[in-house]
């Protein structure tokens, strides 16, 4: 045998379909398509979302809040977690990752208030959630260098005592023009008696 009488199998080689030779083709006009226009365009689809020049879904939806691009993604520490330390121990950034309760020193971590803590521990750590820190104080630990908490306390507060202020202001307002009229109708009362007279 030659590699000249090599044959390729039957049904390997298909003859090429030809379109758009007019009707008697079969596969004439509209060449295999339905139709003329944008479907029938090669490379050309209808986009993702599109309802043919009506509004889309999408627009219509009322839009809220949004994602951050740059997330403050903390590496999580439960108090639950810190019993592997001995009692008075000095926790740290460096002695969480010491014991493998944190990955990364380069990323920011918080302590928070799952679990129970049953040793007094010196923390020197800048976040730890309230509920952390009262489970902390309750185990007779310390805590060095922490945050201040942002409670809505103070904000709360804030908006009473302005409200409160904003309230007496009127009152004082209102009393003053209420004491101004009384003035104003003795004197008229006053100038008709002596008119009388």
């Amino acid at each position: 045998m030659q590699l000249n009488d090599i044959r390729a199998p039957k049904g390997a080689r298909k003859r090429k379909r030809i379109l758009g030779r007019g009707p008697g083709s079969g596969r004439g006009k509209t060449a295999g398509r339905g139709q003329d226009g944008q479907s029938s365009r090669a490379g050309r689809s209808t986009l993702m979302g599109s309802e043919g020049g009506q509004m889309p879904l999408i627009r219509r939806l009322p839009k809220f809040g949004f994602t951050s691009h740059r997330p403050i993604l903390n590496q999580v520490v439960n108090v639950g977690d810190l019993n592997v330390f001995e009692k008075d121990a000095v926790i740290t950034a460096e002695s969480l990752k010491a014991k493998g309760l944190i990955k990364s020193l380069n990323k920011p971590f918080k302590i928070l208030g799952d679990g129970e803590l049953k040793k007094a521990l010196n923390f020197k750590i800048k976040s730890i959630s309230k509920s952390a820190r009262e489970k902390i104080e309750k185990a007779g630990g310390t805590m060095e260098g922490v945050a201040p908490l942002r409670t809505f306390e103070k904000k709360i507060k804030k908006a009473i005592e302005k409200k409160e202020a904003v309230e007496e202001k009127e009152s004082k307002e209102v009393k003053e023009v209420k004491v101004a009229k009384e003035d104003k109708a003795k004197k008229v009362v006053s100038k008709e008696k002596s008119d009388k007279k």
